[in-house]
């Protein structure tokens, strides 16, 4: 769901005697301020209802319009702020239903008694998630902790590191690409859940993907922005909970290709979105080249 402009802007714009601050003026913001409060949480309460169901066809319905609420509230900073406000809702909060549904493993189902088999107690049916509805919930959960800060605390209360890094060990490679953009968006500036990664072990996970040639080019490249990323975002920070990390790559990776990771990562912060991106595709297919030397 697209966040639409009032229909009753135009005409505000286009007269000049509205230009000036008048009491109409006052009251046709308030009212946009109202309006745009409603269809935020129209659309958070429509995603997830649906976030919340059992089948898996209607959680990827609903994450699919949360995705597209989400780049809808990215373009201003008032749509931003609003979203921010309506997560300190407990029913408006996105994170908790991401890991209680869709990026929640599915237990081995038990028969305890044999009440459903006869009748008097129906057994609950949860479908599994599936490759798209993992890979759509961490792109959602990515876009909120890019939008809400508070959105990586909610996420570090669900374990989000750990369920992470299962994820990208088991899944296939659409789900672990999507899962590398995740981790890097809940470790910004979030000390806890960088030190989670430390305990997991999440330098060592990447390279064994980075260094195997078996595994698809395009994830391995993925791992190669990823480590630039998180070199770009701990450098400078000794009392990091990840401030052995340039050790822990030089260890796995190599003098080389450490070197190559830490001097790329000092770049780009002048330039704009979209060369920047530009410089980071082409880094890491530096650092690629680099490993496969040996």
């Amino acid at each position: 769901m697209y966040l639409k402009k009032a229909f009753w802007s135009d005409s505000l714009n286009s007269d000049p005697e509205a230009q000036s601050p008048s009491a109409v003026g006052e009251l046709v913001n308030s009212l946009d301020k109202q309006r745009l409060y409603r269809e935020v949480t129209l659309a958070l309460r429509t995603g997830l209802r649906d976030s919340r169901t059992e089948f898996s066809f209607l959680r990827v319905r609903g994450l699919r319009s949360i995705l597209k609420f989400l780049r809808s509230v990215a373009e201003s900073d008032s749509t931003i702020n609003l979203f921010c406000h309506s997560q300190s809702i407990p029913d408006l909060q996105v994170v908790p239903v991401l890991f209680q549904h869709s990026l929640k493993e599915l237990e081995e189902q038990r028969v305890a008694n044999l009440d459903h088999i006869f009748g008097t107690e129906p057994m609950k049916i949860i479908t599994p998630s599936t490759d798209s509805e993992v890979a759509l919930a961490l792109r959602v959960l990515e876009g909120c902790c890019l939008l809400h800060r508070e959105s990586t605390v909610l996420a570090h209360q669900y374990k989000a590191i750990p369920v992470l890094m299962n994820i990208l060990s088991t899944r296939g490679v659409l789900e672990q690409g999507a899962c590398l953009d995740a981790l890097i968006s809940i470790m910004l500036d979030s000390s806890a859940n960088q030190m989670d990664f430390e305990v997991c072990n999440g330098i060592e996970e990447v390279a064994v993907l980075i260094r195997d040639k078996q595994v698809d080019e395009n994830l391995r490249l993925k791992c190669g922005e990823f480590l630039l990323l998180l070199i770009g975002h701990v450098n400078g920070r000794e009392k990091s909970p990840m401030a052995t990390v340039h050790e822990d790559i030089r260890r796995l990776l190599g003098e080389k290709s450490a070197s190559l990771i830490w001097a790329a990562s000092q770049f780009g912060s002048t330039l704009d979105p979209d060369q920047r991106l530009m410089a980071l595709h082409i880094q890491a297919r530096r650092v690629l080249e680099s490993l496969d030397l040996y």
